[in-house]
């Protein structure tokens, strides 16, 4: 190795109190982040009543699984919506990421004639929005999907945002020089999406993959306006009804007999019980996808 090289990579090591300062800035930072989901935990398994006298900490006097004993009892609603609320998530983070994937890849192409003018079409959706109103006529009288599994999943299916940041990971990625030799090779136009396009773009394929994980997970909003049916009730939804009916008895307590008291209803812990049970999922599928997370981020931000 010559000096040079040698002096290049001393250059770029870091010296040791430096790299324990680092450490430490990072480890206050998890300790931050990690602090309030701490915080919600042990909300939601403290007593009602010790919450009330004494707020919100982190080492309470009495402890208790009111809450999700009170979740509990919708136990077969429970695992009904954590089945629905799985099937949409995958079914849909698949469906859409391909969907978006495939129309990014075109207009990320210099030698797609027609790339400026389907760009302009996803710009135009982001600026327009035909309303509320239509957006209802289509799915319940047009396409007439109400009440099914397809209208909790078709309209997040293309996201206009997540196409132009696939497109600068595809033109980041993917050399043009290199689709060429593949098409002087023989491979189609679909061969090279799949064989080469999609495996140069997996951090950033695996990105999107997260956000729409993200948005079909915390979704509410499709089965309170599209379905009736308790049988499709996501568990989010089904655990906004529940906080609603319980906050409902908390306010009408005088009404039923006296035999209620707010004290006795597990109504702020019930929150912070709803929070845990709503993020484990998300909580488990994050690790797997954070390596290409963190790799996709730069790669848009280094060369987009």
């Amino acid at each position: 190795m010559s000096r040079k090289v040698k002096s290049i990579i001393d250059a770029g090591r870091v010296s040791l109190p430096t790299n324990i300062f680092l450490n430490f800035i990072f480890m206050v930072a998890v300790v931050v982040c990690l602090l309030p989901v701490v915080m919600v935990f042990m909300v939601s398994i403290t007593d009602e009543q010790t919450l009330l006298r004494q707020g919100y900490t982190l080492f309470p006097e009495k402890f208790s699984l009111a809450a999700y004993e009170y979740i509990w009892q919708s136990g077969a609603a429970i695992f009904r919506a954590y089945g629905v609320s799985i099937t949409v998530t995958l079914v849909g983070t698949l469906v859409s990421t391909m969907i978006m994937a495939l129309f990014a890849y075109p207009i990320s192409r210099p030698s797609f004639r027609y790339r400026k003018f389907f760009t302009w079409i996803v710009l135009i959706t982001m600026l327009f929005s035909g309303g509320m109103v239509p957006w209802y006529v289509m799915y319940m009288r047009v396409l007439q999907i109400g009440d099914t599994i397809p209208v909790l999943i078709i309209p997040y299916l293309m996201n206009a945002w997540f196409v132009l940041i696939l497109r600068t990971f595809f033109k980041a990625s993917v050399p043009e020089e290199l689709l060429e030799a593949a098409r002087i090779d023989g491979a189609g136009e679909v061969r090279s999406f799949f064989s080469i396009a999609l495996p140069l773009s997996m951090a950033g394929i695996a990105t999107i993959a997260l956000f729409m994980l993200m948005v079909y997970w915390n979704d509410w909003w499709l089965p309170t306006v599209f379905t009736t049916s308790t049988n499709l009730d996501t568990i989010q939804n089904l655990l906004r009804r529940i906080l609603t009916n319980l906050q409902f008895i908390a306010r009408n307590a005088d009404f039923l007999g006296g035999r209620i008291r707010m004290a006795d209803l597990p109504s702020e812990t019930m929150r912070m019980a709803i929070a845990i049970v709503a993020i484990g999922p998300v909580v488990i599928a994050f690790p797997f996808f954070q390596r290409f997370f963190v790799k996709g981020l730069l790669i848009g931000a280094v060369k987009g």
